[in-house]
Formats: C-alpha cells, sequence, structure tokens
C-alpha cells in the first residue's frame, strides 16, 4: 500500500508562492494589506498543495501567535489609552490581537522587556517607549516604533505626531492671547525633547525669555506638580504655562491652586495629547492634539504592510496636530 502523502504545512505554501510565512497568514485571515498578485499566487499554491489550515496548527506548525507584541512605558500615563485603541482596531479586522508590556512595572522581572514577546513568537513588535540597550531586536521580525523616540531602531517603521509643531503651535496661541513670560515644564524623552524645541522656536521667534523645568525624566502629575512649583517659585511673574504632556498639566493645575492662582485668570495652562481626561468636564484643559488615535492606526497598518512585504524599505508617517481650545487659557490680565 502506498505511503500515506504528507499533509502541506504553511511553509509549503509560503515556499510554493515564492512569499513569506506571515504573508501566507494574512492572505488565510483576507488582510486586505496583500496586493493581488501575490495574494493569487497564494490561493493558487493552497489550491496546488490541497492546503488545509486549522487554528491550532496556526500557532504551532506555523510559528505565529496570531498577536502583535506592544511595549509601552507605564500603563498610568493616558497617552496610551486611544494608541492602543487605534491599534486593535486596525489589527482587529487582519485577525490579530495586541499583548501589552509595560517596561517599567516589568523592569525587576526581566532585563530584557521583549524576552517574554519573543518567547510567544509574537508577528510583530510595537516599541511605544524608549528603545534601552537591553533590547534586542530580532531581524526576522517587524519593528514599528510609535512616537518620537532619543534613540532610534535601525530598520524600524516609525510613527508619530509632529512635536515640535505642536508645542510652537501652542506658544503662538499663548501669545496671541498676550502672555509674554511663558513657562514650559516637560521630560527628558525624544518627543519631550521635539516639544521643547517648538517652545523654544516660537519663544526665539517672538524675542521672548525662555524658562524650562525638567525636574525628572518621567512626564507624570507628580512631576508637574513639582516643576510648576519650582516655576512659579523661580520665576513668579509666569502668567501661562505649556505642559509636557495632559498628565504634567494635571500637576500643573493642583500646584497653581495651591499658589493661590486661578486658572485661567491668573494663570492660563496647556496640556498635551488630548488624552481622554482633558476633555472631562471637569478638567476642560486647554491641549495639543495629537491624533493619537490615528496614530495608533497607522502603526497597524504598518505592521500589516511589513507582515505582506517584509523587505520593503522602512516607512515613517508624520501626523500634524492640532490645537483643542477649553477652558484653561485667557487673555493675559492688564498689569
Amino acid at each position: 500500500m502506498a505511503a500515506e502523502r504528507r499533509r502541506a504545512t504553511i511553509y509549503d505554501v509560503a515556499q510554493a508562492a515564492g512569499v513569506s510565512k506571515s504573508l501566507v497568514s494574512l492572505v488565510l485571515r483576507g488582510s486586505p494589506s496583500v496586493s493581488e498578485p501575490r495574494r493569487a499566487a497564494v490561493l493558487a499554491a493552497i489550491e496546488q498543495l490541497n492546503y488545509r489550515p486549522s487554528q491550532a496548527a496556526a500557532a504551532l506548525a506555523g510559528g505565529t501567535s496570531q498577536t502583535v507584541g506592544v511595549v509601552i512605558d507605564d500603563y498610568t500615563n493616558v497617552w496610551f489609552v486611544e494608541l492602543l485603541r487605534g491599534l486593535q482596531e486596525g489589527l482587529g479586522n487582519a485577525g490579530l490581537r495586541i499583548a501589552v508590556s509595560d517596561r517599567t512595572l516589568n523592569a525587576h522581572v526581566e532585563s530584557d522587556p521583549l524576552d517574554g514577546f519573543l518567547s510567544t513568537r509574537v508577528e510583530a513588535l510595537v516599541l511605544a517607549t524608549e528603545p534601552t540597550p537591553a533590547m534586542r531586536f530580532p531581524s526576522q521580525i517587524p519593528v514599528i516604533v510609535a512616537g518620537n523616540r532619543a534613540t532610534q531602531v535601525t530598520g524600524a517603521d516609525i510613527s508619530a505626531s509632529d512635536d515640535r509643531f505642536g508645542a510652537r503651535r501652542a506658544i503662538e496661541y499663548l501669545i496671541s492671547l498676550g502672555h509674554r513670560h511663558i513657562g514650559h515644564i516637560g521630560g527628558g524623552g525624544g518627543a519631550s525633547m521635539l516639544r521643547r524645541n517648538g517652545y523654544q522656536d516660537a519663544m526665539s521667534a517672538a524675542d521672548l525669555d525662555e524658562r524650562i523645568v525638567i525636574l525628572t525624566p518621567h512626564t507624570t502629575e507628580d512631576s508637574g506638580y513639582q516643576c510648576t512649583n519650582q516655576l512659579l517659585r523661580e520665576t513668579p511673574e509666569i502668567t501661562a504655562i505649556l505642559a509636557g504632556n495632559d498628565s504634567m498639566a494635571m500637576g500643573a493645575l493642583t500646584a497653581a491652586r495651591e499658589n493661590g492662582l486661578s486658572v485661567p485668570e491668573d494663570l492660563s495652562i496647556i496640556g498635551y495629547d488630548n488624552s481622554p481626561l482633558s476633555g472631562t468636564h471637569l478638567l476642560r484643559l486647554t491641549t495639543v492634539d495629537s491624533r493619537n488615535r490615528e496614530l495608533g492606526m497607522h502603526v497597524a497598518e504598518q505592521v500589516l504592510s511589513r507582515l505582506a512585504d517584509p523587505e520593503r524599505a522602512a516607512q515613517k508617517v508624520s501626523l500634524e496636530p492640532a490645537l483643542v481650545e477649553r477652558g484653561t487659557c485667557a487673555p493675559v490680565r492688564p498689569a
């Protein structure tokens, strides 16, 4: 009796079609990111080999978990809320899910925050944090960087908002309200640096003195509180503050109140990122919208595009932020 014919695997299909295993996976999920010629080649190979995939075998024999790993800075940072929402929306239609790792929270568990993702064989990595020397990026897994980072990842796609433009727009708005003594509080990362550059651009163009406080590399509510107290102590003539993000702006609001200042009558405050909290009735925070949900969807598109064509050149997407006027800014009071 003739030996039973070996069942075709996803690797056989990929070899017959002349494409990667990841691209075959995308075709099986009906992803719209695959070009028609490549889709036709994969479908022809599937027909020729009589390939019949199963959900269980897809993760084991196919070597894929249908998961995209996302490394973030800190779960308490509201910047990630809309980014993750857009990312999940963009990947969900392709049958992919996301798994999130907090670099700060897991720092004591493993030296490389990517180890857990690599051991579960994620299909791609999204880096929404500053890269560190401990991170090892395998060449066979697509890497997409979300946001502006001080350290570059060779060969990675990038999706980011134009932070320098956004900060400059915020300062120009404050200047249009008559403010001349404008401070800035921020952190030490790549996005923070660009926002600081935008502040400096606008202040220099208006021939105004800069007043910058960077207390820690972190951009939390507490650091915003401490930076604002220092700023008000050292330069009490300040009438407006651009915060590095919405969390820092919340700390600035508390510091202003404790120093006997009314917002916006005595002190105007602008946040950054337009996080969900900024639009609440309690805060009504004027802020810069960095379009994080759209950013997440662009990251998802880059993931799918790179899975479909691993050899394509790295791409960069840059979104233009917009100022959102609410209730924490007002014209400067006459002397």
